[in-house]
């Protein structure tokens, strides 16, 4: 396999990872915005315990979801306090704490960064994202996604119920925190070389986005969502100039302009994130249209 597909298969392993994380506390109804923060801790977890302890990637790894998972519990009881337009701004001010201590912590390098003595192969990345990916999966199916759906729907009701809205939440929020710090010690062993400008605020918004237009009422949605926007921006580095060169010989005008630069690659992700919002406000995959996949599937083996 090439360098280039290595590299892409394993970004889109750990951002799999790192919107299951996001789609836990958005699965609750709690738009989480600090993503990068807490991938930010798993990632300079793993590379500080490397780099200075000489500690192998599964131990840094491991590390860097207790981290992430710890400090998540910590910030998930004060900031669950906070609703709506609110809890946003809280989550997106943690990520920017974050940011700002490690950028002025000389022992994390500062600006400057870390390096990661250590190195996992594309495989370690592909083989987290799988569990990740089955583990949130069987979580949705058992009573504790019963309960995070509920409270989704009406937190009010779930609690006449009987559901601890606020126990579900902070479970929910702190397990995907973990998560999160395990998408960043995936990347800290992957490039070799941690440094806060990696960990800024376009990506939590971009890893929010994963989710939300993948769609946020399945386990399937975020992965279909990270595996969307990730791959389309490298599907069309390669189509961009082919379909300018076709469009400029059929108007005979070969050779008269150069390739569209890396910048419309970006212009048309983004018209395609307002197209998938007007058009499928609800992501792309949906409980419906989960249900009646099933339920075509269930006719057809009849």
């Amino acid at each position: 396999m090439s360098g280039y597909w290595t590299g892409i298969i394993t970004i889109l392993a750990i951002n799999i990872v790192f919107a299951y994380g996001i789609y836990l506390a958005v699965a609750t109804g709690q738009l989480n915005l600090g993503g990068a923060g807490f991938q930010a801790l798993g990632a300079y977890a793993a590379a500080w315990l490397s780099a200075e302890h000489g500690l192998t990637p599964l131990l840094t790894i491991t590390a860097a979801v207790f981290t992430a998972g710890l400090i998540g519990f910590a910030l998930a009881a004060p900031i669950l306090r906070l609703k709506g337009v609110y809890l946003v701004l809280g989550t997106f001010a943690f990520a920017e704490v974050v940011a700002g201590l490690i950028l002025n912590s000389e022992t994390l390098g500062g600006a400057m960064g870390l390096p990661v003595p250590d190195f996992v192969d594309w495989q370690g990345p592909v083989i987290a994202a799988a569990l990740t990916a089955v583990l949130v999966g069987y979580l949705m199916s058992t009573r504790f996604g019963l309960a995070v759906r509920a409270v989704h729907d009406d937190e009010v009701v779930a609690d006449l119920m009987g559901v601890n809205v606020r126990g579900v939440r902070v479970a929910a929020f702190t397990l995907g925190a973990a998560l999160a710090g395990l998408s960043g010690g995936l990347y800290a062993h992957s490039f070799n070389y941690v440094e806060i400008q990696a960990f800024n605020a376009s990506v939590s918004i971009y890893v929010l986005l994963f989710v939300l237009l993948g769609g946020a009422q399945t386990a399937w949605g975020p992965l279909a969502g990270a595996a969307f926007f990730t791959l389309l921006p490298e599907a069309l580095r390669a189509t961009l100039p082919a379909l300018k060169q076709t469009v400029y010989g059929a108007l005979g005008l070969d050779g008269a302009g150069t390739p569209p630069d890396e910048s419309w690659r970006f212009v048309i992700l983004g018209a395609a994130v307002v197209a998938m919002m007007a058009l499928r406000p609800e992501g792309l995959i949906t409980r419906t249209g989960v249900a009646a996949l099933t339920a075509r599937l269930g006719g057809a083996r009849r």
